[in-house]
């Protein structure tokens, strides 16, 4: 059986459906890529206004039509609302989840001049931007990889914020000049992670590919974050930031445990951040991000958000 693997049709996403690809028939099986323009691809209308799940939709009503038999999403992209005729069979080892700044002449972010011209499409980026307090303005805008950068090559802008996952995909991570520590700019939920979903009725499929592709410690560590964005029922017009990493710890008896390490940030409506962090059991994943959420809520976290049940991830 020849695997129809459905994937948008842009570069990057070609290319990180081409490493699942791979992966894939090393473990014995035949593919093929399906390529699936979704209503995101086709507009450069701002992800705020297109709505949730513009950018999977199209790839998840191709597996409902048995048009492909598997799906790779960015999983930030995926709404927080699961799709019950839909299984996520594997979450892959995560790529580099930091956000990474490409400028010109070489510069790093602290070296921009008070009132350089920074562009991203994300609320998260533009509000932990704005609150470095480095007097740099934040510009809107849209587009791929390719878009982006070359408005900072054409002198439009004086940087762009992009995702370093993206880069390290196609292989340009050389262009960026500063990857931005999470302590200055954290990510989106579930950033630089991939999501390999199959219909909910093909068990032994989604047996094999969780047995090719999944990593247990990324999907822990995503299924906290994402747990953060749908407490708090966040949409895409949301500064939400969240990142998890497993880590080795001790327990009372002194055996080796993992725990997930969990941090969020929120922006407020007037420009302020609110922070909070957790750690715990990595089975109780979920339960932390869920935690988390409410101590942000607590923190005034709600009068900050829009709030739309079901959301997608902030860009």
């Amino acid at each position: 059986m020849t695997l129809r693997i459905g994937t948008r049709p842009s570069a990057l996403a070609m290319a990180q459906t081409g490493q699942i690809a791979d992966r894939l028939r090393a473990a014995g099986h035949a593919v093929e890529l399906v390529e699936i323009s979704t209503s995101g691809d086709r507009s450069s209308a701002p992800v705020a206004q297109l709505g949730v799940g513009v950018f999977v939709s199209a790839l998840r009503d191709a597996l409902h039509r048995g048009e492909v038999d598997v799906a790779v999403h960015s999983y930030k992209d995926l709404p927080t609302a699961p799709d019950p005729l839909l299984r996520l069979a594997a979450v892959p080892q995560r790529e580099d989840p930091r956000d990474a700044l490409v400028a010109r002449d070489g510069l790093v972010l602290g070296e921009l001049p008070a009132g350089a011209r920074v562009g991203t499409g994300s609320p998260r980026r533009a509000a932990q931007l704005e609150a470095l307090g480095l007097g740099l303005e934040v510009v809107a805008i849209r587009g791929n990889v390719d878009t982006r950068i070359g408005k900072v090559r054409s002198g439009e802008l004086d940087a762009v914020v992009v995702a370093a996952a993206g880069l390290r995909r196609l292989g340009r991570i050389d262009e960026a000049t500063e990857l931005l520590d999470p302590v200055q700019m954290l990510s989106a939920p579930a950033q630089g992670a991939l999501a390999i979903e199959c219909r909910a009725v093909d068990l032994e499929l989604a047996r094999a590919l969780t047995a090719a592709l999944d990593d247990g410690f990324t999907r822990a560590a995503v299924t906290a974050e994402r747990a953060v964005l749908a407490t708090l029922e966040a949409g895409c017009s949301a500064p939400v930031g969240a990142l998890a990493d497993v880590v080795s710890d001790l327990d009372d008896e002194g055996r080796a445990v993992d725990r997930v390490s969990l941090r969020a940030v929120v922006g407020t409506t007037d420009g302020g951040l609110l922070r909070a962090s957790v750690t715990g059991d990595m089975d109780d994943a979920e339960k932390l991000g869920a935690a988390l959420a409410a101590e942000l809520l607590d923190m005034g976290g709600l009068d900050a958000l829009p709030r739309t049940a079901g959301s997608g991830v902030p860009r």
